[in-house]
C-alpha cells in the first residue's frame, strides 16, 4: 500500500508530494506504475532524494543485519540500515566504517548512491571503494547482484538512485583498537598554509579536514583551523550516545546574519590558546559533531538552506578557491558551517562520483532568494573556469549544461538508467 505524503530533503527548500511505499520486507518486484525513487533518512540536501508526483520507496524499515565475519570485517545488511546502527553493532567488536561523511544518520543504500566521502579520502577514497557487492532491484530485469568491476556497479555507486533500488549490500569495515582518536588542531592564516598542512599530514595522518572562516575578508581571508587525527590505541571500544539536544522550532530568518556568524566564527577561531591544541577525542565529536543536535537544520528557518560544495583541481592552485572566498566575504552572506579538505588520488569506481584530486569546499547558506542564487552563479563561473565541478548529491540549483560538463562519463551512465526510476534532480538536469 502507498500513502500520499509531503517529503522533504534536509535543506527543506522545496517539498515533493509523492506516493510513499514503506516496505517492511525486502521486495522482489516493484509494485505500481512508477516512476520510482528510493528515499532513506532524508539527509540529502537538495532534490536528488525527491520525486514530486511519483512513488518514493522509503527504505528505513529495510534495516536488518544479514551477516558479519568477525575475522575479516565484512558486513552484509539491508540497504535501509543506518550508518548509526552499523556503528552500534561494529564498534564494540573492534571495527569501524571504512570512511564516513559528517553524519551517521544516513542509510547504507544512500551512502552508496551518493558515494559519500570523509576525512580520510586521501588514504581510502570513497565508500564505493569498500563495497564489494550489492543486490539491485530494477523494473526491467530480474533482481541481480552487482560486484565491483561490473558496469552496473560503477553506475550505481554515486548514481543518485537512478539505476534501481539497492536492497542489500556488503561493506568492508576497518579494524580499530579503541573508540578514540589522537587529534591535533592547528590554526592557519590562509590557503597556502592550509595546503602546506594538508601535504605535510597526508603520509602520517589518516584523517584531515579544516574549518574555514568564510565571512572574514582582508588580511583574515582564508583563516581557519586544520584538524587531523589518527586512531588511538588508548581507550575503550565505547559506542556514541544518542543525541540529547534538539532544535525545537525553526529559527527566525534574521537569526543567521553577517553579524551573528562573524561573532561565532571569531570565537570559534580563537577557541584555544596558542597555534595548536592536542586532544584525545571520541569518534562521535570528531566525525559527527552535528549529530549531537537533532533537527539542526531548523536553525536556517522555514525557508530552508542550500549547501554548495565545489572542487577545484590541483593544476589551478589556490587561486580559484581564493576567488571563491573573496566573493563570499564580499557578498555579506553568512556560512558558519564551512568545511575545507583536499581529495587524494584514490579513484572511486563510480561513474558520477564527485571526488577527484584537488581542494573541496562545502558551505551552508540560508535561503535568501535572488541574492543567494546570484552569489552561486558567480561561484559557478569560478569553478567552471578552472575545470572544477559541483557535487550533485548536495545540489538544488546547478545548471544542466554544467552538470554535463562536470561529469564526462554521463553518456555511459545513461545506458544503465532504470527506465522507471527518476528524481527531481534528474528531471531538472534533463528538462526536455
Amino acid at each position: 500500500m502507498t500513502a500520499s505524503r509531503e517529503m522533504h530533503s534536509w535543506g527543506k527548500l522545496r517539498p515533493a508530494r509523492a506516493e510513499v511505499l514503506s516496505p517492511a520486507w525486502k521486495p522482489s518486484v516493484l509494485s505500481g506504475s512508477g516512476p520510482f525513487l528510493a528515499y532513506g533518512l532524508g539527509r540529502s540536501y537538495g532534490d536528488s532524494c525527491l520525486l514530486d508526483g511519483g512513488t518514493m520507496i522509503e527504505t528505513r524499515f529495510l534495516d536488518r543485519l544479514r551477516s558479519f565475519d568477525p575475522e575479516s570485517g565484512l558486513l552484509r545488511a539491508e540497504a535501509g540500515i543506518s550508518l548509526d546502527a552499523i556503528l552500534r553493532f561494529c564498534v564494540p567488536r573492534g571495527w569501524f566504517l571504512p570512511t564516513t561523511p559528517g553524519t551517521a544518520q544516513i542509510t547504507l543504500g544512500g551512502a552508496i548512491a551518493n558515494d559519500v566521502h570523509g576525512k580520510n579520502h586521501h588514504r581510502t577514497g570513497c565508500i564505493g571503494n569498500h563495497i564489494p557487492a550489492f543486490d539491485l532491484l530494477r523494473s526491467d530485469r530480474p533482481p541481480q547482484t552487482c560486484r565491483a568491476g561490473d558496469p552496473l556497479h560503477a553506475a550505481t555507486v554515486g548514481g543518485l538512485g537512478l539505476t534501481g533500488l539497492i536492497t542489500e549490500a556488503q561493506i568492508q569495515l576497518t579494524p580499530i583498537r579503541s573508540s578514540f582518536l589522537d587529534v591535533e588542531l592547528i590554526r592557519f592564516k590562509g590557503l597556502d598554509e592550509f595546503t602546506a598542512l594538508s601535504a605535510e599530514s597526508a603520509e602520517t595522518w589518516e584523517h584531515t579536514v579544516a574549518w574555514i572562516d568564510c565571512v572574514a575578508g582582508g588580511a583574515a581571508l582564508g583563516r581557519g583551523i586544520f584538524i587531523r587525527g589518527n586512531w588511538s590505541d588508548r581507550g575503550m571500544l565505547s559506542v556514541h550516545r544518542p543525541a540529547r539536544l534538539c532544535v525545537p522550532m525553526n529559527f527566525p530568518s534574521f537569526a543567521l546574519n553577517r553579524f551573528s556568524v562573524t561573532a561565532f566564527n571569531t570565537l570559534y577561531y580563537r577557541r584555544f590558546f596558542g597555534r595548536t591544541k592536542t586532544l584525545h577525542q571520541h569518534y562521535a565529536p570528531f566525525f559527527y559533531p552535528l549529530d549531537g543536535v537533532r533537527q539542526w537544520n531548523r536553525i536556517y528557518g522555514k525557508r530552508g538552506f542550500y549547501q554548495y560544495q565545489c572542487l577545484t583541481p590541483p593544476a589551478a592552485g589556490t587561486g580559484p578557491m581564493t576567488q571563491i572566498l573573496r566573493k563570499i566575504a564580499a557578498s555579506g552572506q553568512a556560512s558558519f558551517l564551512a568545511v575545507l579538505k583536499t581529495f587524494g588520488p584514490v579513484r572511486s569506481p563510480g561513474m558520477l562520483s564527485f571526488p577527484a584530486p584537488g581542494i573541496t569546499l562545502a558551505l551552508d547558506f540560508p535561503q535568501c532568494g535572488t541574492r543567494t542564487l546570484e552569489l552561486f552563479d558567480h561561484l559557478d563561473d569560478i569553478v567552471r573556469d578552472c575545470a572544477g565541478r559541483l557535487y550533485p548529491a548536495k545540489d538544488a540549483r546547478m545548471r544542466s549544461e554544467d552538470f554535463q560538463r562536470f561529469y564526462p562519463q554521463l553518456a555511459g551512465f545513461r545506458e544503465h538508467l532504470d527506465p522507471a526510476f527518476t528524481s527531481d534532480f534528474w528531471k531538472r538536469m534533463h528538462p526536455h
